[in-house]
């Protein structure tokens, strides 16, 4: 008996690992069963668009210009004596440049001067001659001819007087050209000969240049289409003389931000050019410490008309393909909608909506990849910051060159 007693316990033994093994195998299937569970709706940031004024304008791109430039020449012949400024120096109006040998042209203008004398003496006696020997005709002791005679000499002598003061005016003259002087406030070149050479032998030796740069020219091109655009919008001024309106104009350079340049219109070509069919035009602008040099390019704007209002949306909501510019909208129901439209002017970061926008929609303006025309979203609404310099342009006021304050 006491030999059957292990048996016994391990049968007992498996039976309940059995039964523990079934227990642990059923277990799950008496439980709630896996249900899928959809991902939450992507967040995205949305915001209306901003209504203010904003002035309507075209953009071009142009160059500056001095508006004057001059090649300093010598306009007579001598030895260059002396050179009188740094190159490239800032030199006033009536400056002394160059000086040319001078000495030669001072014995001309003595020359001259003595020549005047005694053309004036013989004059004198010719005048002297003539009276008296008109007295003795009327006495009847001298002949006519010999009076016809002192006439005839006193009015050679007269003329020898003009022709000899011209002639002291011209010596004069040449000994003026050799000073070489600035004709205007301006920033002068390199000198193109040094001291000792030899110059206007035979020619108008170049000496140099200058520029006048304050103010500038910049001269730039508008199209046939929006040069009727302009004259559309315009009609009222274009009656006026052209003369009396002045136009503001804006230019800013490469390394500048906006148009920080202001000033006017100037010149319009009076043809338009047939093989770009463009309008040339001119602004004139203030360069008083001279930083914009001849010959940059530059960014031109220029307003069309007064300030209208418009809706603005930030340039990141701005979406572009095949169809043209798009942007996302969400409805009531967080259901995300692509809306066509059409841009006006870019301003501070944000683009003009001309067509597309009503002005009470909520545009996605961030996480616009996860916006999915016909899916709903986690819309964030927020409202557009003001920008640095957000306020608007003032309206263009004909005449003044100046915008509105």
């Amino acid at each position: 008996m006491a030999e059957r007693k292990p048996m016994a316990f391990l049968s007992s033994g498996l039976v309940q690992a059995a039964a523990l093994l079934a227990a642990l195998v059923l277990a799950p299937a008496c439980g709630d069963r896996n249900v899928y569970v959809p991902p939450p709706p992507p967040k995205v940031t949305v915001s209306q668009p901003v209504s203010r004024p904003v002035t309507d304008y075209l953009e071009f791109t142009g160059n500056t210009v001095a508006i004057n430039t001059v090649q300093l020449r010598a306009r007579v012949e001598g030895y260059l004596e002396k050179v009188l400024f740094n190159d490239g120096e800032v030199v006033k109006k009536g400056r002394l440049l160059f000086l040319i040998q001078q000495n030669t042209y001072e014995a001309k203008l003595k020359q001259a001067e003595a020549e005047i004398l005694a053309n004036k003496a013989r004059l004198m006696h010719a005048q002297t001659e003539y009276d008296r020997f008109s007295r003795l005709v009327q006495q009847k002791a001298a002949a006519q001819t010999d009076v016809d005679k002192w006439h005839y000499e006193r009015d050679s002598a007269q003329a020898a007087v003009m022709a000899a003061e011209a002639q002291r005016d011209l010596a004069r003259l040449n000994l003026s050209y050799t000073e070489v002087r600035a004709p205007f406030d301006g920033r002068i070149g390199r000198r193109l000969k040094d001291p000792g050479n030899l110059v206007g032998a035979g020619e108008s030796t170049v000496l140099a240049d200058i520029n006048q740069v304050d103010p500038i020219y910049v001269y730039f091109n508008i199209n046939e289409q929006d040069l009727l655009r302009v004259t559309g919008e315009k009609q009222e001024e274009a009656k006026q003389e052209a003369h009396k309106v002045k136009w503001p104009v804006y230019f800013g350079l490469a390394d500048e931000p906006g148009f920080p340049h202001e000033g006017y219109m100037d010149f319009a070509a009076i043809t338009i050019n047939p093989s770009t069919g463009t309008l040339l035009l001119r602004g004139i602008f203030p360069n008083p410490v001279a930083r914009v040099m001849p010959g940059m390019f530059a960014r031109v704007r220029a307003p069309l008309a007064e300030a209208k209002p418009a809706l603005l949306i930030p340039e990141v909501a701005v979406g572009y393909d095949q169809q043209g510019p798009f942007v996302m909208v969400v409805d009531e129901k967080n259901v995300v909608a692509r809306r066509l439209v059409k841009l006006g002017a870019q301003v501070d970061g944000r683009r003009v909506i001309t067509e597309g926008l009503q002005g009470e929609e909520w545009v996605v303006v961030n996480g616009l990849l996860r916006a999915i025309p016909g899916k709903q979203v986690a819309p964030e609404k927020t409202t557009q910051p003001e920008t640095p310099g957000a306020k608007a342009p003032a309206a263009p006021q004909p005449g003044t060159g100046k915008a509105a304050p």
